[in-house]
């Protein structure tokens, strides 16, 4: 018979998950809930409506870094993790 896992045999996890060092613009925009939905991100980034750094970002799928400053809706936001 196989032991259950119990609070006296279970090993502590000592593994962190890194975090990635880039995110794509549309999941920026989700995470930040600067947008609803996957589609509203597709559509906003699209139609011009986002910049990132100063310059409109008609790329959803363009990958951030730390400190990039993305502009929606009038707002900026940086990206910081």
């Amino acid at each position: 018979m196989s032991q259950k896992p119990t609070s006296k045999n279970m090993l502590p996890k000592t593994e962190t998950a890194d975090l990635p060092e880039t995110i794509d613009l549309q999941d920026f925009l989700k995470l930040e809930g600067l947008v609803d939905t996957g589609g509203e991100a597709k559509f906003r980034v699209q139609s011009g409506e986002v910049k990132l750094n100063g310059l409109t970002e008609t790329r959803r799928r363009k990958k951030l870094h730390r400190g990039d400053v993305v502009e929606i809706h009038g707002a900026s936001h940086t990206v910081d993790w």
